[in-house]
C-alpha cells in the first residue's frame, strides 16, 4: 500500500471483477495501481483522485477482537 493512496500490485496477476470476469490490464508488464480510495473514475485501477480529495487512509489493518 502507498500512504494515503493506491494499492500497487506487483508480478504476473489476473484481475477479476466479482462476477469473474477477467478485467483487461493496461500493460500487463507494469506494475499496477488500484484505487482504495473509492474516488477513482478508472476503477479499478487508480487516477490519482486520492491527492485531490484528501484521502487518509488508516495506518494498519486492525485485528478483530478475540471472544
Amino acid at each position: 500500500m502507498r500512504d494515503n493512496g493506491s494499492y500497487k500490485v506487483t508480478g504476473p496477476i489476473r484481475l477479476v471483477d466479482a462476477d469473474g470476469n477477467d478485467i483487461p490490464l493496461p500493460d500487463a508488464d507494469r506494475p499496477v495501481a488500484l484505487c482504495r480510495c473509492g474516488g477513482s473514475k478508472t476503477k479499478p485501477f487508480c487516477d490519482g483522485t486520492h491527492s485531490e480529495i484528501g484521502f487518509a487512509a488508516a495506518e494498519r489493518a486492525v485485528r478483530e477482537a478475540e471472544s
